[in-house]
């Protein structure tokens, strides 16, 4: 049986405003209705395989058990990293993981940010290399280029091993232009798409061999974890000694029993605005939208809206990603400097880096509506059956408007009951939660005043009304 192991980490860099350092690209909705992450499960329909495994951020966890949810997605673990360490360390806890138990599965490793729109080319593939897996081979899939990319590494093919797969010649760097063009006309490279399969043992043998310093902290990492609701956390400080590695430098490099199985699959890493761009549909004039959207004399475009109407007039190769609270404009060829803003906007320390307006929580969301002097409007959604964690202000009283659902409030020494078009008030220093006890979401305007209004201002009251 195979195992899917689905790498869910990510920076939020390179697709910027959209993507933030706390809700990058594999949380998004970029070419379907389903998020990346929830596509990556649904493509594994027609493989036979357990249910995946997660690895991810810390800071990521609720984003992943939530859009798992959203779909009544099964899993057989998320794995939190306290600290990013690359590909290898991240596989390597995978394939701990899996043997814990005595078995020996077929990992089967893929990335929660890669779009595939040729599914069964992509079945295919997986199954015609379990035969190589469970002969020992480690296997990585090569992507059939269609054009000469500088952005990706290239894996060059070596001698035949059957009609559909070859022993690995050689990993190469991303190349430059003349270079790519030159293994795109040989026939005998394929881009480095970063998928792999092989049993778990043989990943930890190769492991042990070629870089034993990153296996030991990963060994040690998982005998110190622990549980937390649906999530393992690992040691944190073991893990964070373990080397920063990719799977292609600690082992794939190193092996005698690398394979290369070709995949012809419309595969993208989605690296950039212009790379959704291209697999995204488009119109009569090479323009694809999302959002409202209006054009007049617009060509070759990506213009993205989520909040509010764009417009364009007169323009060609542009990207135009218009969120609740940034607006980017550029020119397509460009794209890859964005990640020079989200730098700026980093030094500055500015919020719009790091997460979106809306931000997700365990319970629900909140959404900053209006700021102003001494006072900030936010919209809170809490989900069915939550209740957000019980806290108290110093600086700051709050007001709570329920716009729908029902309200399960712990004010002070008081609990009660606030409907539809109701309201309380929260003052400072007192004790307070919220609960959504009914089978509908909970949307409430929550309205603070006070000297000092930032998220720090925060004291929680650990067992405060338990039992309310």
């Amino acid at each position: 049986m195979i195992l899917p192991v689905i790498m869910a980490g990510g920076s939020g860099s390179r697709l910027w405003p959209l993507s933030r350092t706390l809700y990058p690209k594999q949380f998004l909705s970029l070419t379907s209705e389903s998020t990346m992450l929830q596509e990556t499960v649904a493509r594994l329909d027609g493989i036979s395989h357990q249910a995946p495994f997660f690895i991810c951020n810390e800071e990521h966890r609720f984003i992943v058990a939530e859009q798992l949810r959203q779909q009544q997605l099964t899993h057989s673990g998320i794995v939190l990293e306290p600290v990013g360490r690359n590909t290898a360390p991240a596989i390597a806890l995978a394939a701990l993981h899996a043997i814990s138990n005595g078995d020996d599965p077929l990992l089967l490793v893929l990335a929660a940010d890669h779009v595939i729109q040729n599914q069964q080319a992509f079945v295919e593939a997986v199954n015609s290399a379990i035969p190589l897996a469970e002969a020992d081979k480690l296997v990585t899939f090569g992507i059939v280029p269609n054009s000469p990319e500088t952005g990706y590494g290239y894996i060059r093919q070596g001698d035949a091993i059957s009609e559909t797969a070859y022993h690995v010649d050689s990993f190469v760097e991303k190349p430059d232009l003349v270079t790519a063009q030159e293994y795109v006309s040989s026939g005998e490279y394929y881009w480095n798409s970063g998928m792999f399969l092989f049993k778990a043992s043989r990943f930890l043998d190769e492991l042990d061999t070629h870089c034993p310093d990153i296996l030991l902290a990963c060994q040690q990492a998982i005998s110190g974890a622990h549980g937390d609701l649906d999530f393992i956390r690992l040691d944190e400080a073991a893990f964070s000694a373990c080397p920063d590695e990719s799977v292609d430098y600690a082992v794939m490099e190193h092996t005698q029993d690398a394979v290369v199985v070709p995949m012809d699959a419309d595969w993208s890493d989605v690296g950039s605005w212009s790379a959704l761009w291209a697999v995204n549909p488009k119109d009569e004039h090479g323009n694809s939208t999302r959002g409202d959207v209006l054009m007049e004399n617009t060509t070759n475009s990506y213009v993205y809206s989520q909040n509010k109407l764009v417009a364009t007039v007169g323009v060609e190769d542009l990207v135009v990603v218009e969120t609740k609270d940034a607006v980017l404009v550029a020119h397509k060829d460009k794209v890859q400097d964005v990640k020079g803003i989200v730098g700026q906007l980093k030094q500055a320390e500015r919020p719009e880096y790091l997460q979106h307006r809306e931000v997700y929580r365990p319970w629900g969301a909140h959404d900053a509506i209006a700021d102003g002097e001494r006072f900030h409007v936010k919209r809170l959604t809490v989900k069915p059956g939550e209740k957000t964690a019980t806290q108290m202000h110093y600086h700051r009283a709050e007001h709570w408007v329920v716009v729908s659902g029902t309200a399960k409030v712990l004010n002070g020494d008081k609990t009660f009951v606030v409907g539809e078009n109701e309201s309380t008030y929260i003052p400072i220093g007192v004790p307070h939660a919220i609960e959504n006890p009914g089978k509908v979401p909970l949307v409430l305007i929550e309205v603070r005043s006070g000297s000092y209004l930032e998220e720090d201002d925060v004291v929680r009251v650990e067992n405060y009304g338990v039992g309310y």
